[in-house]
């Protein structure tokens, strides 16, 4: 008796020993560029990396900070906050203003930064200044990022940056650049969540389709939820036709807006954790049977022009997305996900003009 409680002991001891924690350190250190990292959303994401919310628990990080002179400063004391925060999983921090620096050897980059509107400013004015942004940015990271390296948008209009920095960075196959939706994918379900009063890791499979805009259409037709009885479709339990095609999608479409007007500054939090998202799910992979909403280049899939970065549902696998394919869309979901696709033409037109 004695020699089998001293043999549990001893294979709790080597369990622990080479427990997934222990041979982390093993797994060679990656490289994510994070732009506007001085900003909300970018002090929200640095420790959600950093603490392995993007990549695992297991896959150490060197985070390169980028921001322009006028926030050098402030990119400082996010660099000292990160060291000071003592993250196992952190091997490095970069903060620079130079763009070529930090773009030296990343494997992965999330793009925050971009030009707000700001009062007065014409839309043509604040698309010129976005494509003066992602076109250094993009011939940047052309030179000198890493061989596949792999690109998340945010900053808005999240789809045509995306569509300028492929643009300007040729060498960079279409598929590794993305955009977030995954936010507005994250607040559809949400509302469904909490129509339906069940918790949230119950849903699954709500579309966002178009432009992260207010012409996106979130399409809850496929959504599924998981009940004691098993899988059931949330169009169904919801059992309210007007709802879902009136308040469901106006919410999810103005939520930025009113998280604007309660909190007096844009989602940043949210952004963050669903930028995490797009990123773990992109890169180790969506679930058996999930599908998750991203901004991804079209080659025509759902009648959707190709040539434009549109958001359609994907399963990912090994770092690489796949489009859903064989969906049913209605009539009142194709007027839905052509109008959208029509703003995204209207400003990739408008992009072009401000390129000559």
């Amino acid at each position: 008796m004695a020699s089998l409680l001293l043999f549990q002991r001893l294979k709790k001891f080597w369990q622990c020993l080479f427990s997934s924690t222990s041979i982390s350190v093993l797994k060679p250190p990656i490289k994510i560029l994070v732009t506007g990292a001085a900003g909300q959303i970018g002090y929200a994401i640095l420790p959600m990396i950093a603490r392995g919310q993007m990549f695992g628990p297991d896959q150490p990080v060197i985070i390169h900070m980028l921001d322009i002179s006028p926030a050098s400063e402030a990119l400082e004391g996010v660099k000292m906050e990160l060291i000071d925060s003592a993250l196992p999983l952190l091997r490095g921090v970069v903060a620079t203003t130079d763009v070529v620096e930090a773009c030296k050897g990343v494997n992965f980059a999330v793009m925050l930064a971009g030009f707000p509107r700001k009062e007065g400013m014409e839309r043509k004015d604040v698309m010129s200044k976005n494509v003066a942004i992602y076109k250094a940015q993009a011939s940047a990271l052309e030179q000198h990022a890493a061989p596949n390296c792999k690109i998340l948008v945010v900053a808005n209009p999240a789809n045509t940056n995306a569509l300028i920095l492929k643009e300007f960075a040729p060498s960079i196959p279409a598929k590794n650049i993305t955009c977030l939706t995954r936010l507005d994918h994250n607040r559809a379900l949400a509302q469904l969540s909490e129509r339906l009063h069940v918790h949230i890791g119950d849903v699954k499979n709500v579309i966002i389709w178009g432009n992260h805009s207010s012409t996106q259409y979130p399409d809850a037709n496929h959504a599924i939820v998981t009940t004691k009885d098993g899988e059931k479709s949330a169009k169904e339990l919801v059992a309210n036709d007007a709802w879902l095609k009136g308040e469901f999608i106006s919410t999810v479409q103005q939520r930025g807006a009113a998280i604007i007007k309660a909190r007096k500054l844009s989602s940043s939090l949210s952004a963050a954790s669903a930028a995490c998202d797009h990123m773990r799910d992109w890169i180790l992979g969506t679930p058996e049977g999930t599908w998750v909403s991203m901004g991804v280049y079209s080659d025509g899939a759902y009648g959707i022009p190709a040539g434009l970065f549109y958001s359609f549902p994907v399963t990912c696998d090994k770092g690489e997305w796949r489009t859903v394919q064989g969906l049913t869309v209605d009539e009142f979901s194709r007027a839905k996900m052509e109008a959208t696709a029509q703003e995204l033409v209207e400003e990739k037109n408008l992009a072009y003009s401000c390129l000559n």
